[in-house]
């Protein structure tokens, strides 16, 4: 076969890979994908004992998976905010068009998990010195953002940024920002790393994402 026609087809293959990965196949056969309603920044209290923490690190399969892991995290939902578009799909949303970012919902007991120790959680699944990347996820969609419920969140989640910095002696490029309309994505989104988990750990392993949070946190600890 001539070369460039098995360059072609190993562009095609990688391309489909990386399609796959990233879950572009899943649901698409789903044409009534079940959406919960959009989440309103107010009422941060689910429930008597609850409170609620909004993150943004890329890929919210990843960022789900990551807080699942905190004990006194009593639930996870991923989803879309920080955008001007109403009810977006994922679609929408990964075309870069509607200024949403993935991001995960966070519902906590702080009587066994604090905020600090969320935000603790988020800094080490983070690369926070790119502003509109993640790893190999590219563009605004996946930017790194901390969305704040309230003024105690946000006075911790800065002061926590100053940490970094005089930590890493870099520019932090996590945004700060005051939390806004949250929409859940479709369901086939939600609990990915356990729903497909193979699939998942590709991913996870192919975007490079535990290599290079291992390599920004190699010297510091």
């Amino acid at each position: 076969m001539h070369p460039q026609r098995w360059i072609l087809i190993s562009a095609v293959v990688i391309a489909v890979a990386y399609v796959w990965l990233r879950g572009g196949f899943v649901g698409v056969l789903d044409t009534g994908a079940t959406r919960a309603p959009a989440v309103a920044p107010v009422g941060q209290v689910e429930a008597q004992g609850q409170a609620v923490a909004t993150f943004a690190s890329g890929c919210f399969w990843c960022t789900e998976a990551d807080f699942d892991k905190v004990p006194g995290v009593l639930s996870t939902t991923s989803g879309y905010t920080g955008g001007q578009v109403a009810n977006p799909t994922y679609e929408m949303v990964s075309s870069g068009g509607t200024g949403h970012a993935e991001a995960v919902r966070v519902v906590f007991d702080p009587s066994v998990v604090s905020y600090e120790r969320l935000l603790d959680t988020y800094w080490h699944n983070v690369d926070p010195f790119v502003a509109t990347r993640q790893f190999c996820d590219v563009g605004s969609q996946y930017r790194p953002v901390i969305f704040v419920h309230n003024e105690a969140q946000r006075a911790a989640a800065e002061a926590s940024k100053t940490r970094m910095g005089e930590l890493f002696g870099a520019p932090i490029l996590v945004a700060v920002v005051p939390a806004g309309e949250f929409y859940p994505a479709e369901a086939y989104h939600q609990d990915y790393h356990q729903q497909n988990s193979a699939q998942y750990r590709f991913y996870r392993f192919g975007c490079g994402r535990d290599r290079r949070l291992q390599e920004i946190w190699a010297t510091r600890h």
